[in-house]
């Protein structure tokens, strides 16, 4: 059971840092074994180096027609982002995912782009609006989130997740260790804890009873 949960504040965190030294470093002492640590996708993906200008991006005619399409708010709503989804998943998925998409929106039916093409391009942030010096970059979704929250437990006996929340609720839980409890981790993360701004908080530390 979550008792409480605790906000970590970091440097700012770059393409230099490794995630699960970063995780030891400001949780590593806080945590006790069967406690949680979140990490929010974004900042995991930095250090991947996924963070991209959108100016070093040179969208061809495919991505400038197909980002016509998810509206003004969506992730891929501008040539750039949707360049960078054709680059991680290939023409072929992109285009599978298109006419999924078009039926699906002829029967009302959301979601079948991303099923198609890949789930992992949700996690596309464009323009994240994210913490100096990223505040302008694509942010592109994490690569082997499994991989890092193995990586993160090793590093310092707690559970581990990624994990990608928005200002609406949603909580999707990239990646965890076994010991964690995934449904009751949406609850308690729904409210986005998190602080990629100003707070420098993208990590939490959730105390288990």
């Amino acid at each position: 059971m979550i008792i409480g949960r605790i906000p970590i504040r970091t440097h700012i965190v770059t393409e230099k840092d490794d995630i699960a030294e970063v995780a030891k470093k400001y949780a590593g002492e806080i945590t006790e074994p069967g406690d949680i640590i979140a990490v929010a996708e974004t900042v995991v993906a930095i250090t991947q180096g996924r963070a991209i200008l959108p100016d070093t991006v040179r969208p061809g005619r495919l991505a400038r027609f197909l980002c016509l399409f998810p509206g003004k708010d969506g992730s891929l709503a501008t040539p750039q982002a949707m360049q960078l989804a054709i680059q991680e998943s290939g023409y072929v998925r992109i285009l599978l995912g298109a006419a999924a998409a078009a039926v699906g929106k002829v029967i009302g039916r959301r979601g079948d782009f991303y099923w198609i093409a890949g789930r992992h391009l949700a996690q596309i942030d464009d323009v994240a609006g994210t913490m100096w010096p990223f505040e302008r970059h694509i942010i592109l979704g994490p690569k082997d989130p499994q991989k890092v929250v193995e990586r993160i437990k090793r590093a310092t006996g707690a559970e581990a997740v990624v994990t990608d929340i928005n200002d609406i609720r949603k909580v999707d839980i990239i990646a965890a260790s076994k010991g964690v409890n995934q449904e009751e981790l949406i609850k308690e993360l729904a409210d986005n804890p998190f602080g990629n701004d100003d707070q420098q908080t993208p990590i939490i530390i959730l105390k288990m009873a």
